[in-house]
Order: C-alpha cells, then sequence, then structure tokens
C-alpha cells in the first residue's frame, strides 16, 4: 500500500507502518508523529534514535527493554507516547510493529 508523507510515496502496511527503513526520514517521523498525536521533542527523538539502533542490531523491542535501556524510564516512556507508547513510537520511528504489541 502506498501513502504520501512528506510529498513522497511511501509503501506502508495496513496499518501505517513502513514496509521499507530506506524510506525513513526525520521528516516522514514528523509527520507520522502529527498523525498520533505527539509533538516531537528532543526526548522523543533520542528514544526514536535508541529503537531505530536496537531494531537495526537485530535486537527485539519490548517495553520491559525499554525500562532497562537507561534511556528513558517507563513513565516517561508512557507520557511522551501515550495510549500505546511502544506501538506509536515504532511506527514514527519506521520500524516493524514489536511482536509484543497488539
Amino acid at each position: 500500500m502506498k501513502k504520501v508523507i512528506a510529498n513522497r510515496e511511501i509503501d506502508v502496511n495496513e496499518e501505517g507502518y513502513l514496509l521499507d527503513f530506506s524510506q525513513w526520514s526525520k521528516e516522514i517521523g514528523e509527520y507520522l508523529a502529527e498523525e498520533q498525536g505527539i509533538s516531537m521533542s528532543d526526548k522523543h527523538w533520542e528514544v526514536i534514535k535508541y529503537l531505530q539502533d536496537k531494531q537495526q542490531s537485530g535486537e527485539a523491542l519490548s517495553i520491559r527493554g525499554i525500562k532497562k535501556s537507561g534511556v528513558i524510564d517507563i513513565k516517561e516512556f508512557y507520557n511522551l507516547f501515550p495510549g500505546g507508547p511502544l506501538k506509536k513510537s515504532t511506527l514514527i520511528a519506521g520500524i516493524p510493529k514489536p511482536k509484543s504489541c497488539i
């Protein structure tokens, strides 16, 4: 499925997750965040970078992993990405939805 984001055609699945990470850019991340009702701050981007790095190293992403990351505490993670923090943050990061998310 194609979606126009930031004047570019991007391949996404039925839930809006990017199918090809090479199409991701910060501008696309901003757009996806706006769609989720999230106004991005430096802390948001720090979390996004952490998630992208973990994904590229092949590590499974989970709330427990975020909790142990030292990047952000769980309460702040939920405050930054309300209503499903791992689901929303991975969507904005342009990486696949973790298996732990429903």
